[in-house]
């Protein structure tokens, strides 16, 4: 019997992932969801947010893949199959793509580009002395394959760069700090602050109020995590307050963010659409035909994740 992928996302185009799989694994075959009439062969799904009963479809299953890095949305639900395996996707050029933004992100605040364009907008020259990269202390929290890409961007340009992981980490160049009880000090000493840390039940809600606060005043704040592990009501008076100055926001609770949204009309936000790193059919791909390979194989898959921790 043929082995079948089936794909379901409504915001990911089906055809470049179906051309990609095909490439790497010729014998593979792809199907839409809700083409899907037959449930037999289908061994694979690729998805990314599936309504509820979906996984029931298929008894077949044995292989669970998110269209993201971020496997939240899949760990929390209780009705994934009992001994599928679930796979996130570590592709390399998410990570490059992920440390894009983080960079642009991050010189964006630490050269003054939101007050020059303030300046722009009143045809006013206002001239800001460029402070040397390496005084500006860049915090990364969230020291995984995506986080720990990052960082070591940052400090490649110069920047003073710690992170914040809840286990210890050993990074070169990276002053690293873990678990709760070192959170205000790396916070105290961060310019610029970047989530980068997996939405789990340790994480939702981390930086509240009281967190928000340890940063310096007028600090800069980077959000490519996740919405829900940052008290947005807290955030958008600590914005109000200039208690943080600036901040760059890619994620958000819930998303779409609604258009009432107070986060919409600060003059000391940007907001754009959850598009810091997205999965490119091309370079995942080749991962998703081996995790295949090994399954029909008998071998465990690469790169499992921990439904228990969450990632």
């Amino acid at each position: 019997m043929t082995d079948r992928v089936v794909f379901y996302s409504q915001l990911d185009t089906p055809e470049p992932w179906r051309a990609a799989l095909h490439a790497a694994l010729p014998d593979l075959e792809f199907a839409m969801a809700d083409a899907v009439t037959d449930p037999a062969g289908v061994r694979y799904a690729l998805v990314w947010n599936p309504p509820r009963g979906f996984f029931a479809r298929f008894p077949d299953l044995r292989m669970i893949v998110s269209l993201g890095a971020g496997v939240d949305a899949l760990v929390t639900r209780d009705d994934l199959p009992p001994g599928v395996a679930i796979t996130r996707l570590q592709d390399p050029l998410m990570s490059r793509m992920m440390a894009s933004y983080v960079l642009f992100a991050t010189l964006r605040l630490a050269r003054d580009i939101p007050a020059f364009e303030a300046a722009q907008r009143q045809a006013r020259w206002h001239f800001i002395e460029p402070r040397p990269l390496s005084r500006i202390r860049v915090g990364i929290m969230g020291l995984g394959e995506l986080g720990l890409f990052a960082a070591r961007e940052c400090a490649r340009l110069g920047f003073a760069v710690s992170g914040w992981s809840r286990s210890p980490k050993s990074e070169p160049g990276i002053t690293c700090h873990a678990g709760m009880d070192s959170l205000p000090a790396f916070l105290g000493g961060c310019d610029i602050v970047v989530c980068m840390l997996p939405k789990t039940p340790q994480t939702i809600g981390l930086l509240n109020a009281e967190r928000l606060a340890m940063l310096p005043h007028g600090a800069g704040f980077i959000n490519v995590a996740r919405g829900d592990i940052v008290d947005q009501d807290a955030l958008v008076e600590a914005l109000r307050s200039r208690r943080i100055g600036q901040a760059m926001l890619d994620v958000f609770t819930p998303e779409p963010l609604p258009a009432d949204h107070p986060l919409w009309r600060l003059d000391n936000v940007l907001i754009t659409p959850h598009v810091a790193s997205v999965a490119l059919p091309d370079s995942a791909a080749p991962q998703i035909a081996e995790n295949i390979r090994r399954l029909r194989a008998g071998l465990p898959v690469n790169d499992p994740v921990d439904v228990a921790r969450g990632y």
